[in-house]
């Protein structure tokens, strides 16, 4: 199934110029991602503290695009600056969990009913990356599909957080939503793990 993964490439060849500019200024990839995984925990707070302001919740789709510019930044700076290392794979993989689960639980401030969905939503991504990183290990590939990937969880909130922001949707939908996209990151963890052994045979 496709992700929105695939357009990670496009992407990146856009942000070229300013990782060359960071990368100038002394910004190292492993500062990135700490602030990256800082900069989420803080906006999942705040969204769970201050659900009644409107404003964070329009913001959110800018927030989230902000966020997958400094988690590829992060990526093209080691990569074409030889910032490569073991706490690096560590800081990325682990930053990308924990910025994913406090954005996604910022939700449960919007109702005490959204709290067990968002929890959900936010496990079983846990899952599904970690069966990415399960493949590497039996395939040595990491396994990125869809149909329900960080990138595609990001477009969820994201989407999410417009309506909420502009009061066209309601908690119950919220919820159904965070249930359905559980059951999407069910099976993408499957599909990845299917992929890894299909590769490692």
């Amino acid at each position: 199934m496709p992700s929105l993964y695939q357009l990670k490439p496009a992407f990146r060849q856009l942000l070229r110029p300013i990782s060359a500019g960071l990368h100038m200024h002394g910004v190292t990839a492993n500062q990135i991602t700490i602030a990256a995984a800082t900069l989420s925990i803080v906006y999942g707070a705040s969204l769970a503290l201050y659900s009644h302001v409107k404003p964070l919740w329009l913001a959110l789709p800018l927030f989230l695009i902000l966020r997958m510019a400094l988690n590829a930044l992060d990526g093209m700076i080691a990569s074409d600056f030889v910032q490569q290392s073991a706490c690096g794979a560590f800081l990325n993989e682990l930053g990308d969990i924990v910025s994913d689960a406090a954005l996604i639980l910022g939700f449960s401030g919007l109702a005490v009913t959204v709290s067990l969905p968002a929890a959900l939503f936010a496990l079983t991504g846990t899952v599904t990356e970690a069966a990415g990183l399960c493949a590497q290990a039996v395939c040595g590939i990491r396994r990125y599909d869809g149909p329900m990937g960080k990138s595609d969880r990001a477009c969820v909130l994201g989407v999410l957080g417009l309506l909420i922001g502009l009061d066209w949707i309601s908690v119950r939908a919220v919820e159904i939503v965070f249930i359905v996209g559980s059951a999407a990151a069910c099976l993408t963890a499957v599909q990845r793990a299917r992929m890894a052994i299909r590769t490692a045979a």
